[in-house]
């Protein structure tokens, strides 16, 4: 436990020193960008954005899914949040960090779709640079934001990309299996 209070507290210091009014409301932005509202709204859109419907529903049920096990796993390990410097209120515990840990799961889905399907590399690898760095900003506004410990988002990075990885094969196997039956 020593080591993770050594973590936590390094990193904090380190995000804090980028304090002002002008970070904040970015932070704020950024972190609107991971939150549920959001995601909710992005896979509700992304329905009428694919001509193929499989995508947007493989879409809705990994943000299900991952929105779930980060639940299920706040529960069990219920970590309080910090409360040092807060400048945004949360409910609910800490660990492993929601924002970090969905927002890889949903970002991370898209940007394994984008990989595999979008052409034009123009197009396909900004889209995948931006999207890597908003999930990276995402978790570095939870902290800055006081709402979590450095530990809760980078678990929650990790979590989230475990995950990321079972859901691909998910994925990829009902894909297969659906394209072989058909």
């Amino acid at each position: 436990m020593h080591l993770i209070n050594i973590i936590d507290t390094n990193l904090y210091n380190i995000i804090i020193k980028m304090f002002s009014q002008n970070v904040t409301a970015i932070m704020t932005f950024i972190a609107y960008l991971g939150s549920a509202i959001t995601l909710i709204t992005f896979s509700l859109e992304f329905i009428f954005l694919f001509k193929n419907k499989k995508y947007p529903i493989f879409i809705i049920l990994n943000l299900i899914s991952v929105f779930i096990l980060n639940r299920i796993l706040k529960l069990i390990i219920a970590r309080p949040r910090p409360q040092v410097l807060i400048l945004a209120l949360e409910n609910g515990y800490s660990f492993p960090s929601g924002h970090a840990m969905v927002s890889f799961g949903f970002y991370g889905f898209l940007i394994y779709l984008a990989y595999k399907n979008i052409k034009n590399k123009k197009i396909k690898y900004p889209l995948i640079v931006f999207l890597s760095i908003l999930i990276l900003l995402i978790g570095i506004s939870r902290v800055y934001l006081g709402v979590h410990y450095a530990t809760d988002v980078i678990g929650g990075f990790a979590i989230g990309f475990i995950y990321l990885v079972f859901f691909v094969k998910f994925y990829k196997y009902c894909f297969n299996f659906s394209t072989v039956s058909s």
